[in-house]
C-alpha cells in the first residue's frame, strides 16, 4: 500500500488514505463542488439531496475571495456529518478571485526567488491559506488539497511560465506548507487539465493522488485516466472536475474507476438530468456520504 508523501501526517490523515486505496479500482467516492460563498454553498448539495435522498461523500471547497473562515466553518460542518473535505484556491498572487486567477502573469525569476518583493507578497497570501488550513489541523481534519489545478492547461497564472516553472513553485509549496508551517493534514493532490501533457511532472515524492479535470462531455474520460495511470502506476487517480455523467456502469466498463469524480457548481451539476444524477447515486458501487458512513473512519457527531 501506498504511503503519504509527508512521513509526519496526522494518524486520522493516514486513515483517509488508507481508506481511498481500500476503494481502488472496485469504488467510486461521489463529490461535489459547492458554489462560493457562504450565500450559495449549500445549493449543489441540497440539490443532490432533493433528487436522490442522497449526499455526496466528499465536498468540495474553494478558498476563493479569501473565504477562510466560510470555508473552515462548513469543512468543520461536514467534517462533523461524517464527510470528506477537499479544497482549491482560485486565486492571484495579489487578487483574491477568478480573474486574478486568470489575469496575472508573474515575473518568475523574482516570484521563486526568495528575498525579492514578489516572493514576499507570494508567502504573504500562502500564509493565509497554510493557517486557515492549520485550523483544521487543529480539529484533526484532513484535507484532500489540490492547489494550482489545471496547470498545464497555461489559463491560470500558475501554469503561464511552462512546465520548469511551476514545478518550482509546486516544490515551494509542497516544502513550505510541509516544513514552515508543518501542515500534516494534507494529502496533496496534482490536479492535471483534460489530456494530462508531459513535462508538468514534479516527481512522485512531492505529490500523494494524481487527477485530471475535463468537461468534455457525457463521457468516462478514460483516455484521461489511462494516461495518468501510465504515468503514476503507483497513485490513485481523480477526477476532481466534471460536468455530464455518464451511466455509473460506464466507468468500469471503460476500466476508469477514479477514486472519485466531482461535478462542478453551477450549471455544471446542474445540467445533468435528475434520473441520471440518482442513478449514479443509487449504485452500490458509488460511495456517497451515507454509504462511506458505515466506515468509523469518519464517525457521525453525536
Amino acid at each position: 500500500m501506498a504511503e503519504l508523501i509527508n512521513p509526519n501526517a496526522t494518524p486520522r490523515t493516514k486513515r483517509l488514505f488508507s481508506l481511498l486505496q481500500t476503494y481502488a479500482g472496485s469504488k467510486i467516492l461521489l463529490a461535489q463542488q459547492e458554489s462560493p460563498r457562504t450565500e450559495y454553498a449549500g445549493r449543489e448539495i441540497d440539490w443532490i439531496q432533493a433528487v436522490t435522498g442522497e449526499m455526496p461523500a466528499i465536498r468540495g471547497l474553494d478558498y476563493i475571495h479569501d473565504d477562510y473562515a466560510g470555508v473552515t466553518e462548513r469543512a468543520k460542518a461536514w467534517n462533523d456529518l461524517g464527510g470528506i473535505v477537499t479544497i482549491c484556491w482560485h486565486t492571484g498572487i495579489e487578487g483574491n478571485d477568478y480573474p486574478s486567477s486568470k489575469n496575472e502573469a508573474p515575473d518568475w525569476d523574482r516570484l521563486l526567488s526568495p528575498g525579492t518583493a514578489e516572493n514576499a507578497v507570494l508567502l504573504a497570501r500562502w500564509d493565509r491559506a497554510a493557517h486557515a488550513l492549520a485550523e483544521l489541523q487543529r480539529a484533526d481534519i484532513p484535507v484532500l488539497w489540490r492547489p494550482f489545478h489545471e496547470f498545464d492547461g497555461q489559463w491560470f497564472w500558475w501554469g503561464k511560465g511552462g512546465g520548469e516553472a511551476f514545478i518550482r513553485l509546486w516544490k515551494m509549496m509542497v516544502k513550505y506548507f510541509t516544513g514552515e508551517h508543518q501542515l500534516n493534514n494534507l494529502i496533496w493532490v496534482l490536479g492535471y487539465a483534460d489530456d494530462v501533457r508531459e513535462g508538468w511532472d514534479p516527481g512522485e515524492p512531492f505529490f500523494d493522488i494524481s487527477g485530471s479535470d475535463t468537461y468534455r462531455g457525457e463521457t468516462t474520460h478514460a483516455a484521461s485516466y489511462n494516461r495518468l495511470k501510465t504515468l503514476y502506476p503507483g497513485k490513485l487517480a481523480a477526477l476532481h472536475e466534471c460536468g455530464l455523467l455518464p451511466p455509473p456502469d460506464a466507468f468500469f466498463q471503460d476500466q476508469c474507476p477514479w477514486s472519485w469524480l466531482m461535478p462542478w457548481h453551477g450549471r455544471w451539476l446542474m445540467d445533468n438530468h435528475p434520473a441520471r444524477v440518482a442513478e449514479v447515486y443509487h449504485d452500490e458501487r458509488m460511495i456517497s456520504l451515507s454509504r462511506l458512513n458505515s466506515f468509523t473512519i469518519y464517525p457521525l457527531k453525536q
